[in-house]
């Protein structure tokens, strides 16, 4: 950062950290931990390969100015489980090495919120992490049965639930996440899971999803897609629910988004819970509010649903916005009880390239959006779709490796990427509609 200690004292891009007074860093939680101080004594590599100790200082309120390409610095900590819903064993044969890659790491739980087994932590990593205080964690827990829990997790099982009651008794917090499946981990297995998890108040919140399947796997043919199973985890957490609404003030066990979709096909917003019900939506990332949040949002934003749809129409287009068939339950209503009716056409892909129970939109392929589009007639330049941003990774490709350009060029269609909130999406399409208007 310009102006920082670090460019004062000549840091360049390309610099590493090695230690901050003496101590080794290993990730980015060592670093904030050990750079807590006006302070600190470096020792680094330069981007020549020199090494070198630097004392450097700061005012109150100033930062360091170090940014850093990853956030764990040393070997990242691989999943040693066979969990029989693993989605990373699910992939097909040509998916990319990043996907495949099976972390279970704590500092990633902690620093990016992904879910851990707590299987591999040592005694040196529950010291680090209650010296530390690494909390909250995101706790895979799945179920409490050590015969269920083997078969879910495999052998190791065990040593998860140990860790876990050690690090909740020293006072650290956890989200703990139960992926479900249909006669292994539901019904009378779940509610002696959550009626141990809520013996635990360090347990802040827990989500339920429901077991993910591909088509590259001969393991699963169901999950809960079915009305009255799904509406049957809904009512075996509800007791969970009223309780903790009268003992903690919030419901803290969760259903994700699916199970109210499949449990309501055809009429979704009559059934779902209020935005206070989702507290802090801490969940979020697990599909837990999602349908929620977008609803609510929709709804507050009814100049920018006029202005879009009187954009669409002045410009002559048709808009298509592109979206996994897990939204089909809640965005065609929405649409069709709104000005966009008829101009804001959702464009439903169905996923291909994983196949199974794969909807959601944040799962969709190249290969399968360029494929739908282009049976889309397209005639003097009269259509374009909006894709939303989570379909595309920071280096904006697909899951199968795909760019905008790839899929316009398959396509033969105009493909502008814009947000997934409602109230920023609704004016990105409506200024692409006035430019194109005005060409």
């Amino acid at each position: 950062m310009p102006g920082s200690p670090a460019d004062d004292a000549g840091f360049t891009p390309g610099c590493g950290l090695l230690a901050v007074d003496g101590h080794p860093i290993r990730d980015a939680i060592d670093w904030r931990w050990y750079t807590d101080d006006y302070e600190i004594e470096l020792t680094y590599v330069d981007a020549d390969g020199d090494t070198g100790t630097v004392v450097l200082e700061r005012e109150e309120g100033e930062t360091w100015g170090f940014d850093f390409t990853k956030a764990i610095f040393d070997d990242l900590m691989l999943c040693r489980n066979a969990c029989k819903f693993c989605f990373m064993r699910q992939l097909p044969e040509d998916a990319r090495d990043t996907l495949t890659l099976r972390d279970d790491d704590y500092r990633l739980s902690f620093l990016q919120g992904t879910f851990v087994t707590f299987t591999n932590i040592g005694p040196e990593d529950e010291e680090r992490i209650i010296e530390q205080y690494i909390s909250p964690l995101r706790f895979s827990l799945h179920a409490i049965t050590p015969e269920v829990r083997r078969d879910v997790i495999g052998k190791h099982a065990p040593r998860g639930i140990e860790v876990a009651e050690r690090l909740l008794e020293a006072g650290i917090q956890v989200h703990a996440q139960i992926v479900l499946m249909p006669g292994v981990n539901d019904g009378e297995e779940l509610r002696r899971t959550l009626e141990w998890a809520y013996a635990h108040p360090g347990i802040l919140s827990v989500g339920i999803v429901p077991l993910g399947f591909t088509k590259h796997q001969t393991s699963f043919e169901f999950s809960f897609n079915d009305r009255g199973m799904a509406q049957q985890v809904i009512d075996c957490i509800e007791p969970f629910q009223l309780r903790a609404m009268e003992e903690r003030s919030d419901a803290w066990v969760f259903c994700s988004d699916e199970f109210y979709r499949n449990a309501h096909p055809e009429d979704l917003l009559d059934y779902l819970p209020p935005a206070e019900f989702y507290g802090g939506f801490d969940l979020f990332e697990d599909g837990i509010g999602i349908v929620r949040s977008f609803v609510d949002d929709w709804n507050a934003c009814p100049d920018a649903q006029l202005a879009c749809a009187q954009a669409i129409r002045e410009s002559g287009k048709r808009v298509l916005f592109v979206c996994g068939c897990a939204q089909r339950e809640f965005f065609t209503p929405l649409i069709e009880k709104s000005p966009l009716s008829g101009l804001l056409v959702p464009f439903y892909v169905k996923n291909e390239y994983f196949g199974g129970n794969v909807d959601v939109t944040g799962l969709l392929c190249g290969c399968d959006i360029s494929a739908a589009l282009a049976t889309v007639s397209s005639e003097d330049d009269d259509v374009f779709a909006a894709l939303p941003k989570v379909i595309l990774n920071a280096d904006g490709v697909t899951l199968d490796d795909m760019t905008v350009s790839d899929m316009e060029g398959a396509s033969d269609l105009h493909i502008h990427v814009v947000s997934c909130v409602a109230s920023e999406f609704l004016p990105q399409i409506a200024q692409m509609c006035g430019n194109s208007a005005r060409r």
